[in-house]
């Protein structure tokens, strides 16, 4: 069994055994699940990802946010130059 001492800030800090233990990274967050008898359970993160986290992690400041149109629109340029490339390779 692990003993962890709780600060004045009221914080744990878990030992590397007990992050290997979870596969827990820096910056994860665990749930805990209170259990009867004053204890906790913590459940350590899913590794793949939900797709609503990624919300925004793409965006770039001072770039203008596209429209779906006009995401669609630079694809199907985009595609239609490779294909002339291609074309003007051969």
């Amino acid at each position: 069994m692990t003993l962890l001492t709780v600060t004045s800030k009221n914080q744990l800090t878990l030992r590397s055994e007990v992050m290997r233990h979870l596969g827990l990274r820096p910056g994860d967050k665990v749930e805990v699940d209170m259990r009867p008898g004053g204890r906790v359970e913590l459940v350590a993160p899913r590794r793949g990802r939900d797709i609503s986290e990624l919300y925004g992690s793409l965006k770039r400041p001072g770039q203008p946010v596209l429209t779906i149109e006009e995401l669609n629109d630079a694809i199907a340029d985009a595609g239609a130059a490779a294909g002339m490339a291609g074309l003007e390779d051969e």
